[in-house]
């Protein structure tokens, strides 16, 4: 399979630019077993990266010019000198790349050509601008400042994200892409960056984790997503802190409890950091132990539930899957990534995921909507170089 993705990735190069690569590297999205919106509030995540990837064929150039290309695209190439790289310039999908490569843009004066081609669903919650980053990080590392520890590569992808493209995500889903082994699930503080591998072996209990995209498209770089996160930073100025993740009691939350329906929603907003925490860490608990690992479904329901009524970014159809899962036997289910749409994950015997993909199926015709893509994911490895 990586021997087809290299030759599709050569092969898309050279057409386009009409020389060879030096490299095509690959970077995976991502599925968040538990710990969401809590990155940015200095809190615990526990990601696992998917098998699905993006990968990068790079070469340098020599004229002072960038071009991006990408496979799903409309083979437009996008080209500008380097110099001319500024936040907005290029904008749409390019951007990422470009962010990128205006962090390392003094080692490439020459300038540099990139074709990107990808597996991981667009808008739907998996981290592909992530996978876009890190890929391109991971390759211009390699090609120009090998020194760059896995750690600066996961900084130089969220600038890329935060400052060059405006989307105001935390640091769950670079580090997922860069940081994540096989086997595993990585526990990462996101206020001192520590990272534990937590062997998540789940075909080995019998079970599997099943992914449903609602098919619900949304954007970072846009709406709800923003407004989620300037909630909580109010949250946490009301109260003192300089970050939700500094609260570990909801009892501490009652001065936002002001009687106002600003008060109210902020209450909301925080008391979902704080337990969403919590559940991290007793995920991660579970994990480590020897408990069978059917016991983090219910968790991950409640994140769910968290997720719905507190944080308020779920939309019927991934409450829909959730609910369809669990009546089908789901262990647990909730939705992952940043809401408003996008995918849900659901624990699920390996024996019984052809019943639940079913039942999932059945209630989106019940409820009009197209049958949802469904596959399950194995935890897998980070970025990496394939060729």
């Amino acid at each position: 399979m990586s021997g087809d993705r290299v030759g599709r990735a050569r092969a898309g190069f050279a057409e386009r630019f009409g020389t060879e690569a030096e490299g095509v590297w690959a970077a995976p999205g991502r599925v968040n077993v538990i710990g969401e919106h809590t990155d940015y509030n200095g809190g615990f995540v526990l990601p696992v990266a998917m098998e699905h990837t993006t990968r990068a064929a790079v070469a340098r150039r020599d004229d002072g010019r960038v071009a991006f290309a990408s496979l799903q695209g409309d083979g437009v190439v996008v080209e500008l000198a380097v110099a001319e790289l500024a936040p907005g310039r290029p904008d749409g999908w390019a951007g990422y790349p470009a962010g990128v490569v205006l962090g390392l843009r003094d080692r490439l004066a020459g300038g540099v050509s990139i074709l990107v081609d990808t597996d991981v669903p667009v808008g739907a919650g998996l981290s592909s601008s992530a996978a876009l980053t890190c890929s391109v990080a991971l390759a211009l590392s390699d090609l120009v400042a090998p020194e760059l520890r896995r750690e600066d590569l996961v900084e130089l992808a969220r600038s890329a994200e935060n400052d060059f493209v405006g989307a105001p995500t935390g640091i769950l889903d670079q580090s997922a892409s860069v940081l994540c082994t096989a086997g595993h699930a990585l526990f990462l503080d996101t206020r001192d960056r520590t990272s534990e591998q937590v062997p998540l072996d789940l075909a080995a209990a019998g079970l599997a984790l099943l992914v449903v995209d609602s098919g619900v498209t949304h954007d970072h770089a846009e709406g709800g997503y923003g407004d989620r996160r300037r909630e909580c930073e109010q949250a946490a100025e009301r109260l003192g802190v300089a970050l939700l993740r500094d609260i570990d009691d909801v009892a501490a939350l009652q001065p936002l409890a002001d009687g106002t329906p600003e008060g109210e929603v902020l209450l909301r907003r925080a008391r979902h950091i704080v337990t969403e925490n919590a559940r991290v860490l007793d995920v991660v608990a579970a994990l480590r132990g020897d408990a069978d690992p059917r016991a983090i479904g219910p968790v991950l329901t409640a994140g769910h539930e968290s997720l719905r009524d507190d944080f308020e970014i779920s939309v019927p159809l991934l409450d829909a899957i959730v609910e369809a899962a669990l009546e089908a036997g789901a262990h647990g289910a909730r939705l992952v990534g940043g809401g408003f749409g996008g995918s849900a994950i659901a624990l699920v015997d390996s024996d019984a995921l052809d019943a639940v993909v079913a039942a999932v199926t059945a209630r989106f015709a019940r409820e009009g909507a197209e049958p949802p893509r469904t596959f399950v994911t194995v935890p897998s490895a980070g970025a990496h170089r394939l060729a």
